[in-house]
């Protein structure tokens, strides 16, 4: 049973961060060098950088 736990506590925050980055590269309203710094931020931060971009960094699109 820890095996499935260790793999959750890898594979969660590698998904949230691959989602993550892949709203990065869609948001149309991020210039390029904004995007490279989220990414960048999402990759050092998994899952606390995938946060910060959600709540500070994702524009609000109407």
């Amino acid at each position: 049973m820890s095996q499935f736990v260790l793999m959750g506590l890898f594979f969660f925050p590698l998904v949230v961060s691959v989602l993550t980055i892949k709203d990065v590269f869609e948001n149309s309203l991020l210039d390029n060098s904004k995007k490279l710094m989220w990414i960048a931020t999402i990759i050092l931060l998994p899952l606390l950088g995938a946060i910060i971009y959600f709540f500070f960094g994702k524009s609000k699109q109407l």
